[in-house]
């Protein structure tokens, strides 16, 4: 007995009820990237029942690369947000479970975005200064101050729209160990404004040639509460995390982790899971549509990716029983055409696979914690505070 949750990092469906209170109404990641390629080519998703979800959501019109299809091979959906926030923690917290009514904390975007006690406090326990302080694009900020951080040796500190702490280092200027560590000193600094993440965001390479590596990594604010990943553990169900969920969660709950930043290397690792004969639940989260394409406004490069993914999709697959259970959805939106270069508030798809779930129409969930009632069922453990079971 497998289960599979991959979540395919930012991949909405069109503007969530709400979406005007976050800025976003109009987005649709998945139409307008099929929009800008003429056309995506999806056949493996759109035979499970993706282009069919469409039909289902309002004020939200068919993709024309993706039509639907009957019957489908899987289960299809979409889920609306309850928890305040469009990012990565809140939207994976909400599929295992939780929800974040408060919301985290959101730094303003007009320098100085950090407050001067935080600041001065990080600088005392960490030795260094620190430039920046603001909101910014990632890559820029490094552009703009990366030859001052390493003639300087200073922390690059920025925020985003979401509840960020990120700070960035050369990683030939300050070893990547030291900026863990200030990272962990950041984490314990922003745990009384509630901030959602401090990410270490390491580069390397020469001014004008600046690049980031894939020695990123992500301290997450404690759980507040039991997860379905601890209750699955506690119940002697292995628990793996395939990607950057390790870090989101904080090692809660995990039995087993394979921490990768970027897509290929996911997707090996899942094929590979595939093989084993114990039973367990793997979630897995695909970071390069998000990362890589959405966030720098790459709508080409996110339809490749997308199809990408769907030939690995194609041979994952056939090599599960068909009372294994599949889940594929997103964690928000990151619609590359629209405005910015946040993500943005949408429905998310609900594609499922295996255990029953042929031709089944799940109609819209609401609440991401749908799925972590729907693993409690599958593995036959009590039932979680929250959601709806769609098995």
């Amino acid at each position: 007995m497998k289960a599979f949750l991959i979540v395919l990092d930012s991949v909405g469906i069109g503007a969530a009820p709400d979406a005007a209170l976050y800025g976003d109404a109009g987005a649709n990641t998945l139409a307008h990237i099929d929009q800008a390629v003429n056309g995506l080519k999806l056949p493996t998703l759109q035979s499970l029942g993706l282009g069919n979800i469409p039909r289902i959501l309002p004020d939200v019109f068919p993709i024309p690369g993706i039509p639907a299809v009957s019957p489908a091979r899987g289960g299809f959906g979409a889920m609306r947000e309850v928890s305040k926030g469009k990012d990565t923690t809140t939207g994976h917290w909400e599929m295992a479970g939780l929800v974040m009514e408060q919301g985290f904390h959101l730094f303003p975007h007009d320098p100085p975005s950090f407050p001067d006690s935080l600041v001065r406090e990080f600088e005392r326990r960490t030795g260094r200064k620190t430039l920046g302080n603001k909101a910014a694009n990632g890559l820029a900020i490094i552009d703009e101050l990366g030859p001052r951080q390493m003639k300087e040796g200073a922390w690059i500190i920025y925020t985003s729209a979401d509840s960020v702490f990120q700070i960035a280092a050369h990683e030939e200027i300050i070893p990547l160990p030291e900026l863990y560590e200030g990272c962990r000193i950041a984490r314990e600094l922003c745990n009384p404004l509630m901030v959602g993440r401090v990410i270490a965001r390491p580069y390397i390479g020469a001014p004008g040639a600046f690049k980031r590596t894939e020695n990123r990594r992500d301290f997450s604010y404690p759980i507040p509460e039991p997860t379905v990943l601890n209750r699955l553990s506690d119940a002697g169900i292995r628990v793996i995390t395939v990607g950057k969920l390790d870090d989101i969660f904080a090692g809660s709950g995990i039995t087993e982790s394979f921490h990768v930043e970027n897509n290929p290397d996911s997707e090996k690792d899942l094929l590979r899971l595939t093989t084993r004969p114990d039973s367990f639940f793997c979630f897995a989260n695909l970071i390069d549509f998000d990362m890589l394409y959405g966030h720098r406004r790459d709508a080409v490069g996110y339809a490749a990716a997308l199809e990408r993914t769907d030939r690995f999709l194609a041979d994952f697959l056939p090599g599960l029983s068909p009372s294994d259970l599949v889940i594929i959805t997103a964690d928000h939106g990151n619609d590359p055409t629209f405005r910015g270069s946040d993500h943005t508030r949408e429905f998310v798809p609900l594609v499922t696979w295996g255990a029953g779930q042929e031709n089944r129409n799940l109609g819209i969930r609401n609440g991401f914690y749908d799925i972590a009632q729907t693993l409690a069922a599958y593995f036959k453990i009590p039932a979680m505070p929250r959601g709806i079971c769609f098995l």
